[in-house]
C-alpha cells in the first residue's frame, strides 16, 4: 500500500469520528434547544454569523477542496435500518397475542409474574367509537404488540395497490425501455476478456460420485421411478333431479333478490267504497290542483250501484308499462339490518338502593335557610359541619347554623359577593370573602371562645414594617391592610384586606389553611395570585398570562396547582415550577372544578352542559363524559369521605352521582347517577348557582338564584 493511500484512510477515520462528534453535539444542542429557547436561539444566531465570516475569509481553494470531500463522503446504507430492531412494546416475546385471548393476563415479565391485561372497551365502546372516531376505519391490530395502529395515506395506498394486482412502489417504473447487452450478432469485443475457466472442460467428480449413488439405489430398490396416475376416461353426468346439496351459508347469501310485491287494494278502490272514502266537491277539486307526486291516491273513489256498471280502468296500461319498467330497470340491493336488543346497549349498573347513603330528600323534606333578598352566589361549609357561610348580591355575608337554620351572624361587606372560602385549618376561625377587587378576611366569631381569640391573635400580630417590604420587594398590585386602621371593621369581625387590581372571582384555601389563592379573570399575566397569611407576602407564580382562567385549585397532598382557562386544566408543580400535565376538556366553556380527596381525579363542567370525569393516571383526555343537565353547569363537588360527586345547573336541579374510585389502578371508576334534586326557582336565566357536602354526613347544601339556601339530606 502506498503512502499516499494510508493518508486517505486516516483521512476519512477522521472525518467518520468528527461525524459522529457532530451528532453528539447535535443532539446535546438539540436537547438544551428544549430548556432554555432564548439562549439556544442567540448561540444559533451567533454560530450562524461566524460561519458566515469564516466563509468570506476562506480561500477559494480551500472551499472547493471543502466540497470535494462532502462529495466524495460514501454513504453509510445501514445507518436507517431498522429490521434487527424489536417492538419495544412486546414485553412477552415474540409470540402470537391470540394464545391470551381467553385469558386475564397477557404473558409473563422477566420475574415469571403474570402480565395484566390492558383496559379494552366493550361492544358498545367498540360502537360508539365507530361513531365518533373519524378514523375507525383506518385503525388495525397489530398481532405482535395486540396494540391498535391507525394506518397512514402512504399505508393505504400500498394495499390498494397491492388489491389492485399493481407494483407496491409508485414511485418506479416497470415498463423501461429494454437494454439488449447480449445479441445474436458477433462482436468484435467480447463482453470481458477473461479466459474460460478448466472445469468448464473436465467432467465434475462429484456430479460422477452422486450419479453413481444413484444407480447403486436403483439398483438395490431404494429408488423407485414415480407412478403415472391413471386418467378416469369415463364420461360424469348431472342428476337434474337429485337434491340440492347447496349448503346453508350460501343459500342465505346468496344475490336473488325477490321482486317487491305491489300493495293490495284497499277500500277506497272498491266499485261501492263506504260514503267516507268519497271525496266531497272541496277535497276534489284540492287533488286536482295538486302535483301527482302530492297525491295521497293516484285516482278518485266512485260509487256504482253494480259491477256491471264499473268501466275500464283508463291508467291500467300505463301502471302495468311502469311496473314493468320498475322490475327490470330500478337496481334492488339487499340490506342486513341489525337486531340489537336495546336493553343490550344499556350498561349494566348496580341499582341506587344499593349504593347508600345519599342525599334522599324530596322537595317539602329539604331544610331552607331564607334571609337574603338578591341571587346566593357561594357556600361554604365549615371543617366541622356546624356552621355555613353564604354570600349573596345583596352585599352581605350571613352565618347559618346548620341543624337549626337560624342565621346568627350578618356582615355587611359593601358589595357583590362573587366567592366565600371557610379556613380548612380546625385551629382557625377564619373566612375569605371575594368582593368586587378585594378579598376580605373574617372572623364570624362563633364556636370557642379560645379559638375566636386566637384567630384575632394570629392574624393582627403581624409587624407592620416587614409587611411594606415585602410588598416593595415584589411590586406587585396587592395591598394588604389589617383592621386596626378602622375600628368598625374589627367589630363587624373584619381582620384584614387584601386589595387586588382587578376584580376577583374566587378565592379558595390551601388543605393546610396558610395559603390561599385568587383568580382575577381579567388581570393577564397577573390573573392568578397566591397569598401566605402568616407572612403576608403574596406570589405570582405565572410570568405569562394562560387564557382566561376561571378556577384554581390546590391538590389536596401535592404541591400541584390545577388552573382551569376556557378549555384546558393545566396542571403545576409548584416546587419545581414546571407543567406537569395539560388536561383537554372538550368542550367550549369551563365552569366549574372541583379535585377528588385522593388527587387523582378530576371533575369539569362548562357552560355546555358537559360533567367530564378525568383519571389522571390514565389519560389526558376524559374518562367519562355525562350529560345530564339541560342548561348549563355551574358549580360541581366532590364529598370529601362518601364516594359522591354532584353538580348544579341553571335548570334548577342538583344531580347527585355515585362515584367509587377503587385502589386497584386496573380496576376502572364506578360512576353512577342516584339521584335529582330539585327546589330551587329559575330568576333571570340562573337556577343552582352552587353547591357544597357537608364534611362528615351525606348530606348536601345548594344555594339558588331564588335567594335561599337547602340542606338535602
Amino acid at each position: 500500500m502506498n503512502v499516499s493511500e494510508e493518508e486517505k484512510l486516516h483521512s476519512s477515520d477522521n472525518e467518520s469520528d468528527s461525524e459522529s462528534e457532530g451528532d453528539l453535539l447535535s443532539e446535546n444542542e438539540s436537547s438544551s434547544e428544549d430548556i432554555t429557547e432564548s439562549s439556544s436561539d442567540s448561540g444559533s444566531d451567533s454560530d450562524t454569523e461566524s460561519e458566515s465570516e469564516d466563509e468570506e475569509n476562506a480561500p477559494n481553494g480551500d472551499i472547493r477542496s471543502g466540497d470535494a470531500e462532502k462529495q466524495e463522503k460514501p454513504k453509510d446504507e445501514y445507518a436507517e435500518d431498522s429490521s434487527d430492531e424489536e417492538d419495544i412494546r412486546n414485553t412477552v416475546g415474540n409470540i402470537p397475542m391470540e394464545w391470551y385471548r381467553d385469558y386475564a393476563h397477557l404473558g409473563y415479565d422477566v420475574a415469571g409474574q403474570k402480565v395484566a391485561k390492558g383496559s379494552k372497551g366493550d361492544e358498545l365502546d367498540e360502537f360508539l367509537d365507530k361513531m365518533e372516531n373519524p378514523d375507525y376505519w383506518r385503525t388495525v391490530t397489530d398481532k405482535l404488540t395486540g396494540q391498535k395502529t391507525v394506518l397512514s395515506d402512504d399505508d393505504i395506498d400500498l394495499i390498494k395497490r397491492i388489491q389492485k394486482g399493481c407494483h407496491p412502489s409508485s414511485s418506479e417504473n416497470l415498463h423501461e425501455p429494454w437494454i439488449d447487452f447480449f445479441s445474436s450478432e458477433t462482436m468484435i469485443h467480447p463482453v470481458t476478456n477473461r479466459p474460460a475457466d478448466k472445469r468448464s472442460f473436465i467432467p465434475s467428480k462429484w456430479e460422477k460420485l452422486k450419479v453413481g449413488q444413484m444407480v447403486h439405489a436403483i439398483k438395490m430398490g431404494w429408488m423407485k421411478p414415480r407412478q403415472e396416475k391413471k386418467v378416469k376416461e369415463e364420461q360424469e353426468f348431472y342428476n337434474l333431479w337429485k337434491d340440492d346439496e347447496e349448503p346453508e351459508i350460501t343459500k342465505r347469501y346468496r344475490q336473488h333478490i325477490p321482486a317487491p310485491k305491489e300493495i293490495p287494494g284497499g277500500h277506497a278502490e272498491s266499485y261501492r267504497p263506504p260514503p267516507e272514502y268519497l271525496f266531497t266537491k272541496e277535497e276534489e277539486e284540492k287533488w286536482r290542483e295538486q302535483e301527482p307526486d302530492e297525491r295521497r291516491i293516484n285516482f278518485i273513489p266512485q260509487s256504482f250501484s253494480s259491477l256491471r256498471l264499473l268501466p275500464a280502468y283508463d291508467r291500467f296500461i300505463k301502471e302495468r308499462f311502469e311496473r314493468c319498467l320498475d322490475l327490470y330497470l330500478c337496481p334492488r340491493q339487499r340490506k342486513m339490518r341489525m337486531n340489537v336488543n336495546p336493553e343490550d346497549l344499556i350498561p349494566k349498573l348496580p341499582k341506587p338502593q344499593d349504593l347508600r347513603p345519599f342525599p334522599t330528600a324530596e322537595y317539602l323534606a329539604s331544610i331552607v335557610f331564607k334571609g337574603h333578598t338578591d341571587i346566593v352566589r357561594s357556600i361554604s361549609v365549615h371543617p366541622s359541619g356546624q356552621w355555613l357561610a353564604t354570600g349573596s348580591d345583596d352585599g352581605t355575608v350571613r352565618f347559618w347554623e346548620e341543624i337549626t337554620g337560624r342565621c346568627w351572624r350578618k356582615v355587611d361587606v359593601g358589595g357583590k359577593v362573587s366567592s366565600v372560602a371557610w379556613n380548612p385549618d380546625p385551629n382557625l376561625c377564619l373566612v375569605a370573602v371575594a368582593v368586587n377587587t378585594s378579598v376580605i378576611l373574617i372572623n364570624p366569631r362563633l364556636g370557642d371562645k379560645l379559638i375566636v381569640s386566637n384567630t384575632d391573635s394570629s392574624v393582627l400580630s403581624f409587624g407592620q414594617e416587614e409587611d411594606n417590604s415585602t410588598v416593595a420587594e415584589k411590586k406587585l398590585p396587592v395591598n394588604w391592610i389589617p383592621s386596626d386602621l378602622n375600628l368598625n371593621d374589627y367589630k363587624a369581625g373584619i381582620l384584614l384586606r387584601v386589595e387586588h387590581n382587578k376584580e376577583v372571582s374566587q378565592v379558595t384555601w390551601h388543605a393546610k389553611g396558610d395559603y390561599f389563592a385568587t383568580v382575577m379573570p381579567q388581570g393577564g399575566s397577573m390573573s392568578v395570585f397566591i397569598h401566605q397569611l402568616t407572612r403576608r407576602r403574596t406570589q405570582n407564580p405565572f410570568s405569562k398570562p394562560k387564557g382566561l382562567v376561571q378556577k384554581v385549585m390546590f391538590h389536596p397532598v401535592r404541591p400541584y396547582l390545577f388552573v382551569a382557562t376556557q378549555k384546558y386544566v393545566r396542571v403545576y408543580n409548584l416546587l419545581k415550577q414546571q407543567l406537569v400535565k395539560k388536561l383537554q376538556t372538550n368542550c367550549k366553556w369551563v365552569s366549574s372544578m372541583d379535585v377528588h380527596p385522593g388527587g387523582d381525579n378530576v371533575i369539569i363542567g362548562s357552560y355546555d352542559c358537559r360533567l367530564s370525569w378525568f383519571d389522571l393516571d390514565l389519560s389526558t383526555k376524559p374518562y367519562q363524559t355525562l350529560r345530564h343537565h339541560k342548561k348549563a353547569i355551574r358549580q360541581v363537588t366532590y364529598h370529601r369521605r362518601y364516594p359522591l360527586f354532584a353538580s348544579a345547573s341553571d335548570d334548577g336541579t342538583v344531580i347527585v352521582c355515585h362515584g367509587m374510585v377503587y385502589s386497584d389502578l386496573l380496576q376502572n371508576p364506578l360512576i353512577v347517577p342516584v339521584k335529582i334534586l330539585r327546589g330551587h326557582g329559575t330568576q333571570k336565566g340562573l337556577g343552582v348557582t352552587d353547591c357544597q357536602f357537608h364534611p362528615l354526613q351525606p348530606w348536601l347544601f345548594s344555594a339558588g338564584a331564588d335567594g335561599t339556601v337547602r340542606l338535602y339530606r
